[in-house]
């Protein structure tokens, strides 16, 4: 089967299509036939060399952290009624990497047959895998945030795959919404999807317009998917005893910002693992119920740009450059 390589830790350009041997099950595995491979910044930063304390990811490596498509075979220990359903699922060489060498960016990879999704009719693999990491989050930062009608809402990286799923849930709870994100084409996905002003934080003063769309008080609630000092800036705009979750570190690392003033000013802050420690989430639910919204024509899920395998250094240039819209996938 052909498989995605990073021979090395480098630039986009040590992707390439290699030949490899096909998948077998172990105990409790199934292989997938992958029509569609997800692509995250986190894919784009561990390229890079980065994470390599939390991650156990040598190169050579297959890259992609989840899928999309049919399951082809099972191990032992496994329903063999998988056998031809449409699934989305995280690979078995996500999270730490598991001691798998092989991830998503392939015709075929192994997953874990208590992770897999069925995907309903109505939604295409494409969908299905756009929302196999998007999804399930942005129900779990939209359901802590407890957004309530006529609250204003601020969200960084609004014209990310995340963001602009939060973008349509906040509407759907009557929020009025502030979309902070980079460059025109990303400014006018976040109007149609129903945003209330969009402002652009390559902006020097953005953070001042983000607090005077919502009439000088602020936001009550921050979704931050931006982290960094964009992620501070969105801070200055929140609003006296409001809500900030910082869910993402598209600026490369999590905000930080003054401790202190936040508590003077009584603002409640949720980190990323602040809401992934949490135990009571049940992620598979959240998976679930993420398909189940696209079916019913709830969430608009959207994919900014796809590539095939043999262009995954491409689609990795593409969100380093800042210019990926929505989500990123690979289709095989």
């Amino acid at each position: 089967m052909r498989a995605v390589h990073a021979a090395e830790f480098g630039g986009p350009e040590v992707l390439s299509v290699r030949e490899v041997p096909g998948l077998v099950a172990g105990p409790g595995q199934v292989v997938v036939d992958v029509a569609a491979a997800d692509v995250m910044f986190l894919d784009v930063q561990l390229r890079s060399g980065w994470g390599t304390e939390f991650f156990k990811i040598e190169p050579p490596y297959v890259p992609g952290g989840a899928v999309a498509g049919v399951v082809a075979s099972v191990g032992a220990d496994v329903d063999p009624s998988w056998v031809g359903k449409r699934v989305t699922t995280q690979t078995a060489a996500s999270g730490i990497g598991g001691g798998q060498p092989i991830g998503g960016y392939a015709e075929q990879a192994l997953a874990k047959a208590e992770t897999l999704v069925p995907v309903p009719d109505g939604v295409s693999l494409s969908q299905a895998v756009a929302l196999a990491h998007d999804g399930k989050m942005a129900l779990a930062v939209f359901d802590r945030a407890a957004i309530q009608p006529g609250e204003w809402v601020l969200i960084t990286a609004a014209g990310g795959g995340l963001g602009t799923l939060l973008i349509q849930l906040a509407r759907a709870a009557g929020a009025n919404v502030v979309a902070a994100a980079r460059g025109s084409a990303k400014l006018e996905l976040a109007s149609r999807l129903g945003a209330h002003a969009v402002i652009d934080y390559s902006e020097p003063d953005w953070s001042a317009k983000a607090r005077a769309a919502t009439g000088g008080k602020g936001a009550n609630v921050v979704l931050d998917g931006a982290g960094g000092a964009l992620g501070a800036g969105a801070m200055d705009a929140v609003a006296i005893s409001g809500r900030f979750i910082g869910y993402g570190a598209a600026a490369g690392q999590f905000a930080d910002f003054d401790r202190e003033a936040v508590a003077v000013r009584n603002i409640g802050v949720l980190g990323l693992f602040d809401l992934t420690a949490n135990g009571d989430i049940d992620w598979h639910a959240l998976a679930e119920r993420s398909l189940a919204e696209a079916v019913a024509g709830r969430l608009e899920v959207v994919i900014g740009q796809s590539f095939p395998l043999e262009q995954a250094g491409r689609a990795h240039a593409t969100i380093e450059s800042r210019t990926a819209i929505g989500r990123t996938v690979l289709t095989v």
